[in-house]
């Protein structure tokens, strides 16, 4: 059972509980953490969706991410998350956006690497595939149909495309 910290509408804790696949509460939120991974030499990572997951299965993403646990700040999930589904560490992670849904705040973050670029480690069940893409093939990608719309939306803002 994975446990997630409630949020209220201001983005605080909520001193409450929530538990991943039950309903959420009106009025209440969880976080996810998502992560544009950028390389020190400029190049933008894509990671694709693994067929089985709900919502986009098989799409490429422009991030990683996912829900914040139990007691994580918004960074400690976004650095456990990056860790998980992509085998990477970030030099940093500069917040670029916070969006709320009907349930979710979104609070994404550019993450810096200076990794091995051919040491992506994919995460069973999640990502079965990554490429990386120079500045402007990730900007058509990101302007393309096959972009998430959502992730798209989120990342508009920051990337002025």
């Amino acid at each position: 059972m994975e446990l997630w910290d409630a949020y209220d509408q201001d983005g605080r804790r909520a001193d409450r509980d929530l538990i991943r696949g039950e309903p959420i509460p009106y009025g209440l939120y969880h976080l996810v953490s998502e992560m544009l991974v950028r390389h020190v030499d400029g190049d933008y990572l894509l990671v694709q969706r693994d067929f089985q997951k709900e919502g986009y299965p098989g799409w490429m993403e422009a991030t990683a991410g996912g829900s914040a646990l139990k007691g994580e700040t918004p960074v400690e999930a976004a650095k456990r998350e990056l860790q998980e589904e992509t085998g990477l560490t970030g030099i940093s992670f500069q917040e670029i956006g916070k969006t709320y849904t009907e349930n979710t705040i979104f609070i994404s973050y550019l993450v810096i690497t200076d990794c091995d670029k051919t040491s992506v480690k994919l995460q069973e069940g999640e990502t079965i595939g990554y490429q990386w893409l120079r500045e402007e093939e990730f900007l058509r990608f990101l302007n393309s149909s096959e972009a998430i719309p959502p992730q798209k939306e989120r990342l508009i803002e920051y990337l002025n495309v």
